[in-house]
């Protein structure tokens, strides 16, 4: 068999095969290690099986409570542990997050995420959060938060009040982790994620590239994402914004083919989720987009910011997705109240069932 007919069959292997939660290191470096026209064939065949590959996915991301964050991440201007001179802003009021997600409908996004620097929301913050996300819903968009971390209690909350998607990011991998977080650990994000699947909102994690990782750290980023199950229907992969005033303003830039490496590799892991070329993209080149959207990317923030770093404007990726020949994506995808009732209870009833066989398997036990 020659090297040719090798990867293709591998490239069809991956392209039909089941989504994967047992990805090991050697065969998540093996990706990594490939020659890079075989590492974007093989993405493109696994994207081509599972979506539209023109088609990109356009979300808007606002800020709705900004700075003083208690968090100590390094890469983070909204840390209250270092001077970023961003200035601090309470949360926002209903009304201008409203007029905000409309703006955003009417420029193209379906989908609007909205974030607060907390480590996590407060009874009385939450109530004006829940009726944020009822009048973004009603406009028809897909929602999305990012809040810190959330309790059982409080993500049933967000999910009667209609939330779509929780993003919850890993940022990097285990053993890297304490180099770049020490105020939250690695088992608080996982047990969020786990939270927010529980009461039936979709996730949406990624992480960060080029905080200084090494490339076995974005292997294990990647195979951490692939044993949530299912796999996170958005996995956002960003480029670090290196913000003046944060620890890792002077580290070292990452190769832009390593980053596309990554989307790659993550196309191939995670088929059938939305990979998100997420912060950064105001500093790569049109090439290097193009290269992102090549190896499976297929979402991307829409407007002027990205919480607090800037974001290519929305005239610049109109111009982009016109060169490429790409479309926004539309998909029918809001429920109405009756479908997010009956999909609410059917969680209600997988987790009394889990709850069950639990018992059962104690008092086997005993």
């Amino acid at each position: 068999m020659t090297a040719t007919s090798t990867t293709t069959s591998t490239a069809s292997y991956a392209a039909d095969a089941a989504p994967r939660h047992d990805w090991t290191l050697d065969e998540i470096n093996a990706l990594f290690a490939l020659p890079f026209n075989d590492l974007l064939f093989q993405a493109q065949q696994v994207h081509r099986a599972h979506f539209d590959a023109n088609a990109v996915q356009v979300s808007t991301l606002l800020s709705i409570k900004t700075g003083a964050c208690p968090e100590d991440c390094k890469y983070c201007p909204q840390s209250g542990h270092y001077n970023t001179q961003l200035e601090k802003e309470k949360l926002l009021e209903i009304e201008k997050v409203v007029a905000q997600a409309q703006a955003a409908k009417e420029a193209g996004a379906s989908r609007f995420c909205m974030g607060a620097a907390w480590r996590s929301p407060r009874d009385k913050d939450l109530v004006v959060v829940e009726e944020m996300v009822r009048q973004v819903k009603a406009l028809g968009l897909e929602t999305c938060m990012t809040l810190g971390m959330v309790d059982g209690e409080q993500a049933t909350r967000l999910a009667a009040a209609g939330l779509d998607y929780y993003n919850h990011n890993l940022d990097t991998s285990p053993d890297y982790y304490g180099e770049i977080i020490t105020t939250r650990t690695y088992s608080d994000r996982l047990e969020t994620l786990a939270t927010v699947r529980d009461a039936g909102m979709k996730v949406c994690s990624g992480g960060i590239l080029g905080m200084g990782e090494g490339a076995q750290d974005r292997s294990a980023l990647l195979q951490q994402l692939a044993k949530l199950s299912p796999h996170p229907e958005s996995v956002p992969i960003n480029m670090l914004v290196k913000v003046p005033g944060t620890p890792l303003e002077n580290v070292d830039d990452l190769d832009p083919l390593e980053f596309i490496r990554a989307i790659a590799v993550a196309r191939i892991m995670m088929p059938q989720s939305h990979v998100r070329l997420s912060a950064g993209r105001e500093q790569m080149s049109e090439s290097t987009q193009a290269l992102a959207f090549l190896a499976g990317a297929n979402s991307i923030f829409y407007g002027d910011k990205l919480l607090t770093t800037g974001n290519p404007q929305a005239e610049r990726d109109r111009a982009l997705f016109a060169k490429l020949g790409l479309h926004p994506e539309r998909r029918d995808t809001c429920e109405d109240d009756t479908q997010r009732a009956e999909r609410l209870a059917q969680q209600a009833q997988r987790n009394a069932q889990a709850e069950r066989a639990a018992a059962l398997a104690v008092d086997a036990s005993v």
